[in-house]
């Protein structure tokens, strides 16, 4: 995502002819959404996005366990008298 927002970024103050980007070659700005692609390729190919996606739904379970835990006061963290 941050090679994209670099991307567009670079692509606008290359065609506003902004600062040192106006003098670059077209093919340096436009390099990010290049790697922006590879990058996805990649992390599709390889599995790195299922994964994080099923830690962060395994994370927001776990929240909800230890809510409904808290909510019926059978978690660990209190003490029992």
């Amino acid at each position: 995502m941050y090679l994209l927002i670099l991307g567009v970024v670079l692509t606008l103050m290359k065609y506003l002819e902004i600062g040192p980007v106006a003098t670059w070659d077209w093919w340096v700005v436009l390099l990010p959404y290049g790697l922006a692609s590879a990058w996805w390729a990649w992390a599709d190919s390889t599995g790195y996005t299922k994964k994080k996606a099923m830690e962060r739904e395994d994370a927001k379970r776990q929240q909800r366990i230890n809510k409904n835990k808290d909510a019926m006061g059978t978690s660990r963290s209190k003490t029992r008298r």
